[in-house]
């Protein structure tokens, strides 16, 4: 065989295994984390060099924890993943990783987030780490004990994450935001969970799920409650871009201004999510296009703001 056989053969093996421990870790989920660094962007210190490195390093520290949370639910749910007509191609149902390289990497993951977050704030004492074990803590009950079958809480829990991450992107950076900006990520989080779940029992129907809590749920009840978190959840927005303390840190009174785009933004997400698309807020996010380029219009829309 020739050298440049064998070296593609091993360059495809390399390949092939960085993509099986990517799928495992859910790196593109971990676009999730960048709730974190909200705070500190509507805080309008952003550029500060010192406060950028420790939100990203954070940032990365909780992504780490985020994968562990992964590791462990899929280790929990080998059996119904490997009757699952998608999630029996995950790394673990299919075998591609033993589940004991699974538990020790997830030791590995958790020891260098907390690590890692330790560098982030300098070894100070702050409630940094105390969220990251709450988060922790919270996704093992709702994996291991049963929480993901308790219908509502099974929700809750979702949005929780979401609420935490902001929470701590906060309490790293030692920014105050208004209560207006918790009170919307909390009711988005809980429109686009309540949307995953309403996927989720079409694609039931059509055999393709396996997760019990589906049966306590209707579509209309998850209608009506998506459709009236979102409603809250953009009334929220318009109130923190006029708050005291929102134009006080960011400089500027016009934020207001962006409120159409986000309105806008909801729909095309409610548009994608009532389509075929699984529900699930990142993939529907990372694959459309559209919402992708409007999510960067409103970035550069908030960045011009404030340089008016």
């Amino acid at each position: 065989m020739r050298k440049q056989e064998i070296a593609g053969i091993s360059k495809t093996g390399e390949e092939k295994f960085m993509k099986t421990y990517i799928q495992l870790l859910r790196v593109h989920h971990w676009v999730k984390n960048g709730l974190i660094l909200l705070p500190l962007f509507f805080s309008g210190n952003f550029f500060r060099n010192n406060l950028l490195i420790t939100a990203f390093l954070g940032t990365a520290a909780f992504c780490m924890l985020t994968s562990v949370v992964y590791i462990m639910n899929d280790l929990k749910d080998i059996e119904k993943d490997k009757a699952h007509s998608t999630k029996r191609n995950r790394p673990l149902a299919s075998g591609a990783v033993s589940k004991k390289c699974a538990v020790m990497l997830a030791v590995v993951l958790f020891a260098f987030s907390f690590l890692l977050i330790g560098v982030a704030t300098g070894w100070r004492l702050t409630w940094s780490p105390v969220i990251m074990l709450l988060y922790f803590a919270i996704n093992i009950g709702y994996s291991l004990f049963g929480m993901k079958n308790i219908p509502i809480l099974d929700v809750v829990i979702l949005v929780s994450g979401f609420f935490l991450r902001v929470l701590f992107g906060a309490v790293l950076c030692r920014i105050v935001i208004s209560n207006w900006l918790y009170l919307t990520v909390i009711a988005i989080a809980f429109y686009m969970g309540l949307g995953k779940r309403r996927n989720e029992i079409l694609r039931e129907s059509q055999g393709q799920s396996t997760r019990g809590v589906l049966q306590k749920y209707t579509s209309d009840f998850l209608d009506k409650n998506m459709y009236m978190c979102l409603s809250l959840a953009i009334v929220f927005y318009s109130l923190w871009t006029i708050d005291a303390v929102t134009v006080a840190s960011y400089g500027t009174d016009k934020l207001s201004y962006t409120v159409p785009l986000i309105i806008v933004m909801c729909m095309k997400y409610s548009l994608t999510v009532e389509g075929s698309s699984d529900g699930d807020p990142v993939n529907v996010i990372l694959g459309d296009k559209i919402l992708m380029i409007l999510g960067i219009l409103y970035l550069f829309v908030i960045v011009g703001l404030r340089c008016i």
